[in-house]
Protein backbone atom coordinates (compact mmCIF):
# COMPACT_ATOMS: atom_id res chain seq x y z
CA UNK A 1 0.00 0.00 0.00
CA UNK A 2 0.88 3.22 -0.81
CA UNK A 3 1.11 6.73 1.15
CA UNK A 4 -1.02 9.57 -0.25
CA UNK A 5 0.91 12.32 -2.00
CA UNK A 6 -0.11 15.79 -0.37
CA UNK A 7 -0.08 19.49 -2.25
CA UNK A 8 -0.75 20.06 -5.98
CA UNK A 9 1.14 17.64 -6.91
CA UNK A 10 0.45 16.65 -10.59
CA UNK A 11 -1.25 14.07 -12.58
CA UNK A 12 1.45 12.33 -13.23
CA UNK A 13 3.16 12.32 -9.94
CA UNK A 14 0.01 10.87 -8.23
CA UNK A 15 0.41 7.91 -10.72
CA UNK A 16 1.27 4.53 -9.02
CA UNK A 17 4.85 3.06 -10.12
CA UNK A 18 3.03 -0.25 -10.19
CA UNK A 19 0.72 1.50 -12.55
CA UNK A 20 3.73 1.75 -14.62
CA UNK A 21 4.52 -1.63 -14.79
CA UNK A 22 1.31 -2.82 -17.18
CA UNK A 23 2.74 0.38 -19.89
CA UNK A 24 6.33 -1.23 -19.69
CA UNK A 25 6.16 -4.83 -20.05
CA UNK A 26 3.87 -4.36 -23.13
CA UNK A 27 7.45 -3.51 -24.39
CA UNK A 28 9.50 -6.04 -22.31
CA UNK A 29 10.95 -9.14 -24.29
CA UNK A 30 8.47 -11.21 -21.97
CA UNK A 31 5.79 -9.76 -20.49
CA UNK A 32 3.74 -10.98 -17.80
CA UNK A 33 0.15 -12.11 -17.64
CA UNK A 34 -2.37 -10.50 -15.84
CA UNK A 35 -2.57 -13.80 -13.81
CA UNK A 36 1.42 -13.05 -13.07
CA UNK A 37 -0.06 -9.49 -11.99
CA UNK A 38 -1.92 -10.67 -9.70
CA UNK A 39 0.19 -13.30 -8.23
CA UNK A 40 2.99 -11.05 -7.66
CA UNK A 41 -0.10 -7.96 -5.86
CA UNK A 42 -1.54 -11.38 -3.80
CA UNK A 43 1.98 -12.04 -2.78
CA UNK A 44 3.30 -8.81 -1.79
CA UNK A 45 0.39 -7.84 0.04
CA UNK A 46 0.51 -11.30 1.87
CA UNK A 47 4.67 -10.35 2.77
CA UNK A 48 3.29 -7.31 3.91
CA UNK A 49 0.97 -8.41 6.29
CA UNK A 50 2.82 -11.46 7.49
CA UNK A 51 5.91 -8.48 8.63
CA UNK A 52 3.41 -5.76 9.86
CA UNK A 53 1.37 -8.39 11.58
CA UNK A 54 4.35 -9.93 13.39
CA UNK A 55 6.23 -6.41 14.06
CA UNK A 56 2.68 -4.98 15.74
CA UNK A 57 2.02 -8.13 17.51
CA UNK A 58 5.16 -8.55 19.46
CA UNK A 59 5.85 -6.63 22.96
CA UNK A 60 6.21 -3.38 22.43
CA UNK A 61 5.06 -3.31 18.59
CA UNK A 62 2.55 -0.86 19.09
CA UNK A 63 3.97 0.86 22.39
CA UNK A 64 7.33 1.80 21.74
CA UNK A 65 6.44 2.61 17.35
CA UNK A 66 5.33 6.77 17.88
CA UNK A 67 4.00 5.73 14.10
CA UNK A 68 1.19 3.82 15.92
CA UNK A 69 1.10 3.90 19.33
CA UNK A 70 -1.91 4.17 21.06
CA UNK A 71 -2.34 7.55 23.13
CA UNK A 72 -5.11 9.01 25.75
CA UNK A 73 -8.57 9.35 23.53
CA UNK A 74 -9.10 12.92 21.89
CA UNK A 75 -12.07 13.46 24.21
CA UNK A 76 -9.84 12.45 27.17
CA UNK A 77 -6.56 14.44 26.58
CA UNK A 78 -7.90 17.32 28.70
CA UNK A 79 -8.28 14.60 31.35
CA UNK A 80 -4.34 13.02 31.13
CA UNK A 81 -3.38 16.75 31.60
CA UNK A 82 -5.22 17.99 34.14
CA UNK A 83 -4.38 14.83 36.63
CA UNK A 84 -0.58 14.98 35.33
CA UNK A 85 -0.66 18.38 37.15
CA UNK A 86 -2.50 16.55 39.74
CA UNK A 87 0.16 14.35 40.32
CA UNK A 88 -1.63 11.35 38.75
CA UNK A 89 0.63 11.12 36.07
CA UNK A 90 2.04 7.15 36.51
CA UNK A 91 -1.36 6.00 36.56
CA UNK A 92 -2.27 7.93 33.27
CA UNK A 93 0.88 6.36 32.13
CA UNK A 94 0.14 2.53 32.84
CA UNK A 95 -3.20 3.18 31.25
CA UNK A 96 -1.77 4.29 28.30
CA UNK A 97 0.49 1.46 28.15
CA UNK A 98 -1.87 -1.11 28.97
CA UNK A 99 -3.80 0.15 26.10
CA UNK A 100 -1.04 -0.62 23.90
CA UNK A 101 -0.63 -3.95 25.43
CA UNK A 102 -4.34 -4.92 24.33
CA UNK A 103 -3.39 -3.78 20.51
CA UNK A 104 -0.56 -6.13 20.45
CA UNK A 105 -2.52 -8.88 21.87
CA UNK A 106 -5.38 -7.85 19.16
CA UNK A 107 -2.68 -7.85 16.44
CA UNK A 108 -1.89 -11.65 16.70
CA UNK A 109 -5.45 -12.01 15.12
CA UNK A 110 -5.24 -10.36 12.21
CA UNK A 111 -3.32 -12.43 9.88
CA UNK A 112 -6.21 -15.08 8.86
CA UNK A 113 -8.83 -12.09 7.94
CA UNK A 114 -6.05 -10.30 5.64
CA UNK A 115 -5.16 -13.49 4.12
CA UNK A 116 -8.89 -14.41 3.28
CA UNK A 117 -9.01 -10.78 1.82
CA UNK A 118 -6.05 -11.47 -0.36
CA UNK A 119 -7.42 -14.78 -1.35
CA UNK A 120 -10.91 -13.77 -2.80
CA UNK A 121 -9.20 -10.93 -4.54
CA UNK A 122 -9.68 -11.28 -8.23
CA UNK A 123 -7.46 -10.44 -11.55
CA UNK A 124 -9.63 -7.72 -12.02
CA UNK A 125 -9.22 -6.54 -8.28
CA UNK A 126 -5.50 -6.67 -8.90
CA UNK A 127 -4.91 -5.22 -12.23
CA UNK A 128 -7.26 -2.16 -11.14
CA UNK A 129 -4.69 -1.85 -8.01
CA UNK A 130 -1.89 -1.95 -10.18
CA UNK A 131 -3.30 0.75 -12.28
CA UNK A 132 -5.09 2.98 -9.18
CA UNK A 133 -3.85 5.76 -7.61
CA UNK A 134 -1.16 5.46 -4.93
CA UNK A 135 -3.50 3.91 -1.81
CA UNK A 136 -5.18 1.52 -4.13
CA UNK A 137 -4.78 -0.89 -2.13
CA UNK A 138 -4.48 0.37 1.33
CA UNK A 139 -8.06 1.47 -0.11
CA UNK A 140 -8.56 -2.29 -0.76
CA UNK A 141 -7.83 -3.74 2.29
CA UNK A 142 -9.85 -1.05 4.49
CA UNK A 143 -12.85 -2.04 2.32
CA UNK A 144 -12.99 -5.89 2.59
CA UNK A 145 -11.15 -6.21 5.84
CA UNK A 146 -11.99 -3.48 8.47
CA UNK A 147 -15.59 -5.18 9.62
CA UNK A 148 -14.00 -8.94 10.15
CA UNK A 149 -11.12 -7.06 11.87
CA UNK A 150 -13.11 -5.07 14.03
CA UNK A 151 -15.38 -8.04 14.86
CA UNK A 152 -12.42 -10.23 15.44
CA UNK A 153 -10.10 -7.69 17.26
CA UNK A 154 -13.32 -5.84 19.96
CA UNK A 155 -13.34 -8.84 22.14
CA UNK A 156 -9.76 -9.33 22.54
CA UNK A 157 -9.17 -5.86 22.95
CA UNK A 158 -12.01 -6.09 25.84
CA UNK A 159 -10.46 -8.87 26.90
CA UNK A 160 -7.04 -7.35 27.48
CA UNK A 161 -7.97 -4.27 28.90
CA UNK A 162 -9.98 -5.55 31.55
CA UNK A 163 -6.81 -8.26 32.16
CA UNK A 164 -4.13 -5.11 32.15
CA UNK A 165 -7.07 -3.13 33.94
CA UNK A 166 -6.55 -0.59 31.51
CA UNK A 167 -10.54 -0.34 31.91
CA UNK A 168 -10.18 -0.33 35.42
CA UNK A 169 -7.22 2.52 35.20
CA UNK A 170 -9.60 4.93 32.47
CA UNK A 171 -12.47 4.64 34.75
CA UNK A 172 -10.86 5.67 37.83
CA UNK A 173 -8.88 8.42 35.89
CA UNK A 174 -12.24 9.47 34.20
CA UNK A 175 -14.22 9.62 37.47
CA UNK A 176 -11.53 11.15 39.33
CA UNK A 177 -11.75 14.00 36.72
CA UNK A 178 -15.57 13.93 36.18
CA UNK A 179 -15.69 15.00 39.89
CA UNK A 180 -13.45 18.47 39.49
CA UNK A 181 -16.22 21.16 39.87
CA UNK A 182 -17.06 22.36 36.24
CA UNK A 183 -15.42 20.48 33.94
CA UNK A 184 -17.22 18.94 31.35
CA UNK A 185 -18.42 14.63 31.53
CA UNK A 186 -16.08 12.42 30.19
CA UNK A 187 -17.80 9.08 29.07
CA UNK A 188 -14.98 6.32 30.32
CA UNK A 189 -16.31 4.07 27.56
CA UNK A 190 -12.88 3.06 25.43
CA UNK A 191 -12.90 -0.24 24.03
CA UNK A 192 -14.59 0.93 20.60
CA UNK A 193 -11.55 3.67 20.17
CA UNK A 194 -8.93 1.43 21.21
CA UNK A 195 -9.87 -1.80 18.80
CA UNK A 196 -10.08 1.11 15.66
CA UNK A 197 -6.92 2.55 16.32
CA UNK A 198 -5.69 -1.02 16.41
CA UNK A 199 -6.86 -2.26 13.24
CA UNK A 200 -5.39 1.61 11.92
CA UNK A 201 -1.87 0.66 13.11
CA UNK A 202 -1.83 -2.35 10.91
CA UNK A 203 -2.92 -0.61 7.94
CA UNK A 204 0.07 1.71 8.30
CA UNK A 205 2.36 -1.03 9.25
CA UNK A 206 1.43 -2.67 6.14
CA UNK A 207 1.82 0.10 3.80
CA UNK A 208 5.31 0.24 4.88
CA UNK A 209 6.14 -3.11 4.11
CA UNK A 210 4.51 -2.61 0.74
CA UNK A 211 6.35 0.27 -0.21
CA UNK A 212 9.95 -1.20 0.90
CA UNK A 213 8.69 -3.87 -1.59
CA UNK A 214 7.78 -1.32 -4.12
CA UNK A 215 10.94 0.54 -3.47
CA UNK A 216 13.54 -1.83 -2.57
CA UNK A 217 14.50 -4.53 -4.78
CA UNK A 218 15.82 -6.28 -1.52
CA UNK A 219 12.98 -6.59 -0.37
CA UNK A 220 11.64 -9.08 -2.60
CA UNK A 221 12.02 -12.26 -1.58
CA UNK A 222 10.89 -14.28 -4.67
CA UNK A 223 10.95 -14.14 -8.42
CA UNK A 224 8.03 -13.11 -9.13
CA UNK A 225 7.50 -10.15 -6.99
CA UNK A 226 11.33 -9.49 -8.90
CA UNK A 227 9.48 -9.99 -11.89
CA UNK A 228 6.24 -7.60 -11.30
CA UNK A 229 8.03 -4.79 -9.06
CA UNK A 230 11.21 -4.96 -10.86
CA UNK A 231 9.17 -4.05 -14.26
CA UNK A 232 8.60 -0.52 -12.70
CA UNK A 233 12.56 0.41 -13.48
CA UNK A 234 13.65 0.99 -9.82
Amino acid sequence: MLMVFSGCASEAQFKSKLGKILEQVQTQGSPLSESDISRGLKEALTVGISNGSAEASKQDGFFKNELIKIVVPPEAQKVAETLRKMGMGKEVDKFTLSLNRAAEDAAKKSKPIFVKAITSMTISDAVSILKGEDNAATMYLQRTTNDDLFKTFFPVVDSTLQLNKATQYYSDLVNVYNKIPLVKKVNPDLKEYATQKTIDGLYLLIAQEEKKIRKDPVARVSDILKRVFGQSGN
